[in-house]
Parts: structure tokens; C-alpha cells; sequence
């Protein structure tokens, strides 16, 4: 099981880091045509999403994965809307509340180090 775990652990990652660095590039080979739009913004955070996955998949650090997705996806979301210019209505709420979640995991990280698993 833990060789399973570690296979779908390091395909998720790389996945994610394809999504990531080249959205367009996996939108043509997974579907034929090049993602554009608010599609790259959305692929990113997918991308984003899976390197958590595989680092939370990864033997013994699921915290570790948790906090790589929610401070990763913190700071992209507030890049997007401040460089991107693409901002709805729930974009900076959704910041807000990964920015909280980033420090809660945080917190829990030195909790765990200390002994102090909650």
C-alpha cells in the first residue's frame, strides 16, 4: 500500500506542477484544445490543489499538504486579483478564508511539534 501511495503521491505532484507552470499545455493533451480564460486561472489553482494532494498523500505528512495548498492558493488567489485583474464577488472572501485556514494549519504545525497533537 505504501509504494501505491507514494506512485499516486509523486504523479499527483507532478500533475499539479504541469498544471501549474503550463495549463494551456495539459488542456491540449488532456482535451485537445488550449485552456484560455478563466480557464488558466482555475487550471493554476487545480494545479495548486494537487500538489497538495500529493504532498498530503505522501507517507506521514497530511498536515504538510494542507498547509502547502492553503498558503499556496492564499497567495495566488490575491495575485489574481491584484495583477490579474479578474475579481467576482466571493474572490477576496476566498482569500480571507485561506489566509485563516494558512494560519489555523500553521498553528496546528507547532502544536504537533510540540508534542501537542490536536
Amino acid at each position: 500500500m505504501k509504494r501505491a501511495l507514494t506512485f499516486a503521491a509523486i504523479g499527483e505532484v507532478g500533475t499539479g506542477l504541469t498544471l501549474l507552470v503550463v495549463p494551456s499545455l495539459v488542456g491540449r493533451w488532456l482535451f485537445g484544445e488550449d485552456l484560455t480564460g478563466v480557464a488558466l486561472p482555475i487550471a493554476r489553482v487545480a494545479g495548486i490543489a494537487l500538489i497538495g494532494l500529493g504532498v498530503a498523500c505522501w507517507p506521514g505528512t497530511p498536515l504538510l499538504g494542507m498547509l502547502i495548498y492553503s498558503a499556496a492558493v492564499t497567495l495566488y488567489l490575491a495575485y489574481v486579483a491584484l495583477a490579474g485583474g479578474m475579481t467576482g464577488i466571493l474572490l477576496w472572501p476566498a482569500v480571507a478564508i485561506h489566509l485563516i485556514l494558512t494560519a489555523l494549519l500553521v498553528q496546528a504545525s507547532c502544536g504537533c511539534a510540540k508534542g501537542k497533537d490536536r
